[in-house]
């Protein structure tokens, strides 16, 4: 039988086994579909050699570099492992569906009891489509890694046996007032349920137009949190006492120089990621932090 059109291509937890052995059902699910199947190269090594899975994928995806398309992708794991999809599909385009093998997620919210489901809603047009906005990190004199954007933060922090740092922040060239604080986190709405969140930051609806400034343990308590459109260009001066700080994008930490300064602006393209119908952000907020539950029982 001639396979369909329709591609998905497969990424996963290379970390935790336990995170990954769903990954079976997801294959056998779309091979019984005559569906293309492609799959991230590192992820195709781990479930060989550590689950001991063997199947021929239609395509192995090595680099993000490479030329490859596809009609999905299935990200299997938890929000970091959503992530590390998001940054390697880039602007393709791709829309990314999550399966959630951990804890609820608010980006891999899919649990593996519901695979199938979810690729027959996948097959019959059956979800909707959000773009989530990302933020672009350059700096002063490019040095910043290969992939600047960050789907959920760009978190400027201080070594770990260093004082608090200075931040002096501007927007749009007009001085917003200089942190004296552990670390400042810039965030985008997805990312706002993330580390902004853990540190005091506002919860912001994942497709509004926005940025976060979420201080970490600022030295004064009057400073607070502050939600800006999007439109605006964020320029970062840091001064600390080892003369270094850390620029950590969606997780991927780097040590600059303190005469670096960094430009965080909202990206030129968007993550499009797939969700089901009757399922809503608000939901996964109720369940991810209990709202509504009575904690004695």
């Amino acid at each position: 039988m001639e396979k369909r059109n329709t591609k998905y291509i497969l990424f996963g937890n290379t970390y935790q086994a336990e995170k990954s052995k769903s990954i079976g059902q997801i294959i056998n699910v779309l091979q019984k579909r005559q569906t293309r199947i492609a799959i991230e190269a590192d992820f195709y090594q781990f479930i060989q050699q550590t689950l001991g899975l063997q199947f021929q994928p239609d395509e192995i995806i090595h680099h993000p570099e490479d030329h490859f398309s596809a009609s999905f992708a299935i990200s299997m794991g938890g929000d970091g492992t959503f992530l590390k999809t998001a940054a390697f599909i880039g602007n393709k385009g791709i829309p990314i569906i999550g399966i959630n093998t951990g804890r609820l997620g608010f980006l891999a919210d899919v649990l593996p009891e519901d695979i199938e489901h979810c690729i027959n809603a996948l097959d019959s047009g059956d979800f909707l489509i959000e773009r989530r906005s990302l933020l672009r990190a350059t700096d002063s004199e490019g040095t910043l890694q290969p992939y600047p954007y960050a789907l959920n933060e760009v978190a400027i922090l201080k070594h770990d046996n260093s004082s608090m740092i200075s931040i002096q922040t501007r927007i749009d060239d007009n001085l917003l007032t200089t942190y004296q604080a552990d670390g400042l986190i810039i965030s985008t709405p997805t990312g706002s349920t993330g580390y902004s969140l853990s540190v005091g930051g506002p919860i912001i609806s994942p497709t509004s137009h926005s940025i976060v400034l979420t201080p970490v343990a600022p030295h004064s308590l009057n400073i607070r949190p502050i939600v800006l459109n999007d439109d605006i260009t964020i320029r970062l001066s840091v001064k600390s006492r080892n003369h270094h700080f850390l620029a950590s994008i969606d997780g991927r930490s780097q040590s600059l120089p303190d005469h670096v300064e960094i430009m965080i602006r909202r990206a030129p393209y968007y993550i499009n990621v797939v969700k089901r119908q009757n399922t809503h952000f608000f939901q996964t907020l109720r369940n991810k932090l209990l709202w509504g539950a009575d904690i004695r029982v």
